[in-house]
């Protein structure tokens, strides 16, 4: 575990404490923690392993048929 001492502003700390009480945790870590995840999960590209962007490759060779609306779809399908 890695600690740091960071320089934040009081509405920073404030939304911080908002969303400790939200989830109920027991102190800021957890939250930044979460927040953190949040962000990557939000802004961050995921890393692909290359394996799978062949699988994908393949996948998109296939043929499509497109539909305009839920109700082509529904008669397509009946």
């Amino acid at each position: 575990m890695v600690q740091s001492i960071i320089n934040i502003t009081e509405h920073e700390d404030r939304i911080i404490n908002i969303v400790k009480a939200q989830f109920g945790f027991k102190n800021k870590s957890q939250a930044i923690s979460l927040i953190t995840k949040k962000y990557e999960e939000t802004f961050l590209e995921p890393e692909v392993r290359p394996e799978y962007i062949e699988k994908l490759k393949k996948t998109r060779k296939g043929k499509y048929t497109q539909f305009h609306s839920i109700d082509e779809l529904r008669k397509a399908t009946s």
